[in-house]
C-alpha cells in the first residue's frame, strides 16, 4: 500500500482478469453530487500505472486539476464561446467564431469527450473538410484558441489542435482595378449618391468598416486629411462603433485633391438632404449615411458596387478589392512600401509586401530597366 498524500489515498496497484493493471486514488467528497470523487489509472504493466500515478500526484501538488468533470467538445465550445469569446472579441469576430463552431466544429467533433479528443481525430476532421474544398485554417485556428482556454482551466493536459499538420492553403488571388479601369470607375460613379464613398475607398484604401465609421470631425477638408479612429460594425441589426484592432490602424491619411473635391460636394448635398426632412434626420454626424442620416447598409453598398461595375463593363469586385486596387496603383506608381503600409494601416511592413507581392515582379523589372539606363553601356 502506498502512503497518503494530502488527503488523497493511493490504492493498491492490481492486475485485472483481462491482464491490464489499474489503481485508483480518492479525490475527496463531491458535496454537489453527494458522491466520492475518484481517479483511475490503467496500463498494460504495473510500472506504467505507477508512472501515471506519480505524474498525476505531482501535477495535483502543482495545482493541476487531475480529474476534471466529463464534458463533450460541443458543451465546452458553447461555454467557451459565451463566457470567454463573446465578452472579449469584436462583434464580427464573435459571429465568425459562432458560425464556425455551429456549422463545422460541433457537427464534426462535438460528440467526442473533451478529454479524449486526440490529434488523430482533429487531423481526420480537418482532412475531410479540406477534401470538400473548404479552407480549413480558420477552423483549426478557432479550435486551437478554444482549447488553449481548456488547458488553462485544466480540462485537458494538452492542446491537440497545435499537434496536427496544417493544410496547404491556396494563395488568395486578388482582384483589382488597373490604372485605366480605375479612371473609368471614377467616371462611372460621378454624380452617384455613393460617389464619395467609392472615391475615398479607392483613393486611400479604407476598409468598409472604417469608411462607414467616419464622422465629419474626422475629415479636415481645408488641410486635406482624413483620420481613421473608429470602425462601424453590425450584428443582428445592432450598430456599434469600435476601435481598430491595432494602433497602426488608427491613422491620419492625406487626401488627393480629387477626393477632397468630391467630399466637399458630398457634404453640401448631405446638408440639403438634412434640410429637406428636418427633424426626421437621424444625426450620427456620419460622413456616409442613408437618406435619413443612419449608417448605410453594407448589403446596399455591395449591391450598388456590383451594378456599377457590371453596367460599365468593369471586372467584378468586392468592396475590399477597392482597397487592394489602391495599394496596387500606389505600388505601380513607385510609392514606397512603408508609405503604403501606413496609408492602409497594416501592422507590419511584411504584411504589405506579402499581400501585394503580385506587383513586385513588375517593380523589379522596372528597377532593372532604370539601373540599365544609368549604368548600361551603349
Amino acid at each position: 500500500m502506498a502512503t497518503k498524500k494530502r488527503g488523497q489515498n493511493e490504492g493498491t496497484i492490481f492486475q485485472r482478469a483481462d491482464g491490464t493493471w489499474v489503481s485508483r486514488i480518492s479525490l475527496g467528497y463531491d458535496t454537489v453530487k453527494g458522491t466520492r470523487r475518484q481517479k483511475a489509472f490503467y496500463g498494460k504493466t504495473k510500472e506504467e500505472v505507477r508512472k501515471k500515478l506519480t505524474e498525476a500526484l505531482r501535477g495535483n501538488d502543482l495545482g493541476v486539476n487531475i480529474a476534471p468533470a466529463k464534458q463533450t467538445v460541443a458543451t465546452f465550445l458553447n461555454a467557451w464561446l459565451e463566457t470567454v469569446a463573446k465578452p472579449r472579441v469584436r462583434i464580427k469576430t464573435y459571429r465568425s467564431y459562432e458560425q464556425i463552431i455551429r456549422n463545422h466544429l460541433i457537427p464534426g467533433l462535438g460528440r467526442h469527450e473533451l478529454q479524449k479528443l486526440t490529434p488523430q481525430l482533429v487531423q481526420a476532421f480537418l482532412n475531410a473538410k479540406a477534401e470538400t474544398g473548404l479552407s480549413v485554417e480558420h477552423l483549426r485556428r478557432v479550435l486551437r484558441t478554444a482549447l488553449t482556454q481548456a488547458v488553462k482551466w485544466d480540462y485537458v493536459q494538452r492542446n491537440v489542435a497545435t499537434l496536427v499538420s496544417s493544410q496547404k492553403q491556396k494563395k488568395h488571388e486578388f482582384h483589382y482595378l488597373d490604372q485605366d479601369q480605375a479612371r473609368k470607375f471614377i467616371k462611372a460613379v460621378n454624380g452617384h449618391r455613393l460617389e464619395a464613398l467609392f472615391t475615398v475607398a479607392l483613393s486611400v484604401g479604407l476598409r468598409l468598416s472604417e469608411a462607414l465609421g467616419l464622422r465629419w470631425d474626422d475629415i479636415d477638408l481645408e488641410e486635406g486629411t482624413l483620420r481613421v479612429r473608429v470602425q462601424l460594425q453590425r450584428s443582428k441589426g445592432k450598430v456599434e462603433f469600435v476601435e481598430p484592432k491595432t494602433e497602426r490602424a488608427k491613422r491620419t491619411i492625406p487626401l488627393p485633391n480629387f477626393a477632397i473635391t468630391v467630399l466637399k460636394r458630398h457634404k453640401a448635398i448631405q446638408a440639403q438632404e438634412r434640410l429637406m426632412i428636418a427633424d426626421k434626420w437621424k444625426d450620427y454626424n456620419l460622413v456616409f449615411t442613408s437618406s435619413i442620416g443612419t449608417p448605410v447598409e453594407e448589403r446596399n453598398i455591395r449591391r450598388t458596387l456590383t451594378a456599377l461595375l457590371e453596367t460599365n463593363k468593369l471586372p467584378t469586385l468586392r468592396f475590399h478589392d477597392l482597397r487592394h486596387s489602391c495599394a496596387t496603383l500606389l505600388l505601380s506608381q513607385g510609392t514606397d512600401v512603408r508609405t503604403i503600409m501606413e496609408t492602409l494601416g497594416h501592422s507590419q511592413i511584411a504584411l504589405t509586401l506579402n499581400t501585394y507581392s503580385h506587383v513586385v515582379p513588375s517593380l523589379q523589372k522596372e528597377a532593372a530597366t532604370k539601373m540599365d539606363e544609368m549604368l548600361g553601356v551603349g
